[in-house]
């Protein structure tokens, strides 16, 4: 593990030091602003903004129901993390309640609440270390709450943040309980004013699945939705590839700090949301993806033979190559194949999200990420090469294809919402880096008609408007 010099970890404090400065006198200025001046005026007059997390986008802590007092941090988390992950966060779906479940019958996995819901959407790992050498990889939602704090938005009044359980379903009860109850508070604490939510990739399926399902609730509560990187048509590289081989968050040297790539495989083959965004089969696809393997061909003395997979039909594949799939948990052996329950849930999950649609009164704005090579099309083994057994895929590294996109959900993806956009704008900026990009923000502000109040100098993004699409 390759360690800091005396030299970079002094730069990396004092930089720290600087935003927490500048933090603090941003709150001074504010307070000295309070009793009857132009800021709460134009508070009474603000809607309230909530933020939705999406897919890895909550701080998830594990609670014992032996122990009211344990309370430990298991995503995200940097020390400890495979271990971790593994002992709380494995589980299993339950065909009978449609639940995840951890594997342990005495954990309970909890969403924190504090700071009005932002915290567990903010930075996801608020641990010294991470402060200390400044990790970017767990800066979530935090430089966007920055913002909009500058902006003159109150954390509890007009500003709150929601984040789930993202191993569960996007329509799982305690989910849209949860989203309902959110914008209530929301809704009440401005004043009665209705609410503007701002959602990231996955949280935009929530927030859509929520929508098509209470629809009168949502136009009730909800005045603008403006959705950022959304999988609306799937994520066809990354998420075909994730339930055969796992899914790493983070490369390079802050990939050794990080959850393994495999030990993630072994919860989301478990998981609804991620069946949840496989390539949608009824979507009509510019070019359909697929999946290739190199396969030996036992018939022909083992010469190599390209297998195409239809990506938007890949159940065939999906289940002989994870029939072998396991873990080891306390000592016990538990099979963990392709789990048709899950998959049939999600398809019903798919025909509620072709089912919504965008009250009238409610406007849509749609932010996508361009200029970055996508995954798409996927393929496992070669021609010198060749794949045996498939169960061997799920232990091969991918090759991919790619698209345009954010590197994360290909264009063609996120901009097939199916609703009346008032706007659709392209950003030259990866899946998370949209979260943090100066041009994302200006479309903030603009659609939601504020401006920063600071006169700092804000350090702007290298990226670029690429596209405009009005509705």
């Amino acid at each position: 593990m390759a360690v800091l010099g005396v030299g970079a970890a002094v730069r990396l404090r004092l930089r720290v030091l600087g935003r927490h400065l500048r933090l603090r006198g941003r709150r001074r200025t504010r307070r000295r602003r309070g009793g009857g001046g132009v800021e709460d005026e134009e508070e009474g007059g603000r809607e309230a903004v909530v933020l939705v997390s999406g897919m890895g986008g909550s701080v998830l802590h594990a609670r014992r129901r032996s122990n009211p007092r344990f309370d430990l941090r298991v995503w995200v988390r940097i020390l400890r993390a495979n271990a971790d992950f593994r002992k709380y966060l494995w589980s299993l779906y339950n065909p009978d309640t449609g639940y995840v479940e951890p594997l342990d019958d005495d954990v309970e996995i909890v969403v924190p609440e504090d700071d009005h819901g932002l915290f567990a959407i903010d930075i996801l790992d608020p641990s010294w270390f991470v402060e200390i050498l400044h990790l970017s990889m767990v800066y979530h939602f935090h430089d966007m709450i920055d913002m909009l704090v500058d902006c003159g938005y109150k954390k509890g009044t007009t500003l709150f943040g929601y984040g789930y359980d993202f191993r569960q379903s996007n329509r799982i009860d305690k989910v849209m309980v949860g989203l309902r109850a959110k914008l209530e508070t929301a809704y009440k604490a401005s004043g009665g004013k209705k609410v503007n939510i701002i959602s990231h990739s996955m949280g935009g399926l929530l927030v859509s699945c929520f929508m098509s399902m209470n629809r009168d609730i949502f136009a009730k509560y909800v005045n603008k939705w403006i959705c950022i990187a959304c999988p609306f048509q799937g994520a066809p590289g990354c998420i075909n590839d994730s339930l055969l081989t796992g899914l790493q968050f983070v490369y390079g040297f802050e990939s050794f700090f990080f959850v393994s790539r495999w030990v993630m495989h072994q919860l989301l083959v478990e998981c609804p949301s991620i069946y949840e965004m496989l390539p949608n089969p009824h979507f009509k696809w510019k070019k359909a993806p697929v999946v290739q393997v190199w396969r030996k061909n036992p018939e022909k003395d083992g010469i190599a033979e390209l297998v195409l997979y239809e990506a938007t039909d890949c159940l065939s594949l999906f289940q002989e190559a994870l029939r072998n799939n396991e873990l080891k948990y306390n000592g016990k052996t538990i099979a963990l194949p392709f789990n048709m329950s899950v998959f049939k849930w999600a398809t019903e999950t798919c025909r509620i999200l072709e089912d919504a649609e965008l009250p009238d009164t409610v406007s849509f704005y749609n932010i996508y990420g361009t200029s970055y090579d996508t995954p798409y099309d996927v393929c496992y083994g070669s021609e010198s090469s060749p794949i045996g057994d498939l169960s061997e895929v799920c232990h091969t590294m991918p090759v991919y294809t790619y698209v345009d996109g954010d590197g994360t959900v290909p264009i063609e993806s996120t901009m097939a919402d199916g609703f009346a956009a008032k706007e659709r704008v392209g950003i030259e900026a990866d899946h998370r880096g949209l979260l943090c990009d100066e041009n994302v923000f200006e479309l903030l502000k603009k659609w939601l008609g504020v401006k920063e109040e600071s006169t700092r100098r804000r350090r702007l993004s290298k990226s670029k408007v690429t596209d405009f699409a009005p509705s």
